[in-house]
């Protein structure tokens, strides 16, 4: 799925971290047949705003929780936790049919019509700020400010914008460099490190590979050498991708590439291809999501041979961009308060560490030092320091239209089509069209 957002990637993503990146589905049957499109008809949304209406305290009520059906394994035992402790604002999970696309879709529908069917909605995180700024959103402030402190920072910035807090993050995840340490012996402190590390690799084998194809993939790793470089696409409403350090970042990827250091099957790979390459003792390194771990695991070329760390750039640690699933509030709804309680809820220590135990990486900070997780999940301390260093991608309600442009020209630099100064510069006109 498009949603890199998430990290989720191929049949592995129903057991493990799921993603990618690689972004949200579907229903059940009966779910997404009594869901429809979300606002089938205004018969259907007076019987649900009836059904809701059974509380005397203002604010406070039945809530209906939106998310797509791949992940809801995870959040079913949560809801039915809440249930038994609150009879009287009982939380009902309605599954998302279709692809990502198709869930906001289904969701953006519901909201232009001004429908309270859903309360809480699990939003991929691109989309957190095009449901802001259209008005979608019940910011998280005055009575509904939220003590984030305890999250991880990116995640939280992830969730904001224009400087308001409009949704609370619920699960994140972030990219990890896997290295198969029978070719390589030891850690690369940097990019230029890494490539130095694959010198005297058999022809056979590659050094690194990465998602490039052209889709979110592409879009995610560009960014990540952008930011690992010290650039940026956006610096608020400025468009900076044209910068010194963006074109820098851009032009390391874009020499990577040509070199060798990254595969050429790189063009053509996403986060399954890379998968297969690295499980498979292709290549030395990969960039991927923590899904991968439990795969080079099992596989024969690489179980109890590789390990895995945050990401390299220029100087140091990379930079990671974020999956995952911000909750927001229904601004029509009529239960706001259940919903902010719900939502705060789902992050609290005992289940933001049953996500932990599920391979869906939590928002809680301290999961991540909790020793016990640890040694059943080894990848946890390098994945802490991800997301520490990691960023969102920009926080834009045309984020799509970024999106494209990022991928359109960083795939033409890649294949000699243009001069990267020509890329970045295209990429900056790109932007700002859509943006205006």
């Amino acid at each position: 799925m498009r949603s890199l957002a998430t990290g989720r990637t191929g049949k592995v993503a129903a057991t493990v971290f799921a993603s990618s990146l690689v972004l949200a589905a579907c229903s059940s049957e009966d779910s997404a047949d009594s869901a429809g499109s979300g606002s089938d008809s205004s018969a259907d949304s007076a019987g649900s705003t009836a059904e809701k209406s059974g509380s005397s305290e203002e604010g406070r009520g039945p809530i209906t929780f939106a998310m797509g059906r791949n992940d809801t394994d995870k959040i079913t035992p949560i809801i039915e936790k809440w249930n038994e402790e609150h009879p009287d604002e009982q939380v009902t999970l309605e599954e998302l049919a279709g692809e990502a696309d198709d869930q906001r879709e289904t969701l953006v529908q519901s909201l232009q019509a001004g429908n309270s069917d859903y309360d809480v909605m699990a939003l991929d995180v691109i989309w957190t700020a095009d449901f802001a700024a259209n008005q979608w959103l019940e910011p998280l402030e005055g009575d509904y400010e939220v003590d984030t402190s305890d999250l991880l920072d990116a995640t939280v910035e992830s969730a904001t914008y224009r400087d308001t807090l409009y949704a609370l993050p619920q699960n994140t995840n972030g990219q990890l460099l896997f290295r198969n340490t029978e070719l390589v012996d030891s850690e690369p402190e940097n990019f230029d490190d890494l490539a130095q590390s694959c010198a005297d690799l058999d022809d056979a084998v590659e050094c690194l590979t990465l998602q490039l194809k052209q889709y979110e993939g592409l879009t995610v790793n560009t960014i990540g050498f952008i930011e690992g470089w010290g650039g940026s696409v956006l610096d608020g409403d400025e468009v900076t991708v044209d910068s010194a350090e963006a074109e820098a970042g851009l032009q390391a990827l874009v020499d990577a590439f040509e070199d060798g250091t990254i595969s050429s099957s790189s063009l053509s790979a996403t986060e399954e291809e890379t998968n297969l390459a690295f499980t498979g003792g292709e290549t030395a390194y990969a960039i991927n999501w923590p899904y991968m771990y439990t795969n080079a695991e099992e596989a024969d070329a690489t179980s109890g041979k590789f390990e895995v760390s945050p990401l390299v750039g220029k100087d140091g640690v990379g930079v990671s961009t974020l999956g995952g699933y911000n909750n927001g509030i229904n601004v029509n709804s009529e239960h706001k308060k259940t919903a902010l309680d719900f939502m705060k809820f789902i992050i609290n220590e005992e289940n933001q560490t049953s996500f932990a135990e599920n391979s869906f990486p939590p928002v809680l900070a301290s999961i991540y030092e909790d020793e016990s997780l640890v040694e059943q999940f080894p990848y946890l301390p390098a994945l802490k320091e991800s997301l520490e260093n990691a960023e969102p991608r920009p926080v834009s309600p045309f984020y799509e239209a970024i999106s494209k442009a990022i991928q359109d020209n960083a795939y033409a630099a890649l294949k000699g089509d243009k001069p990267v100064d020509e890329a970045v510069a295209d990429m900056k006109k790109a932007i700002e069209a859509a943006s205006h």
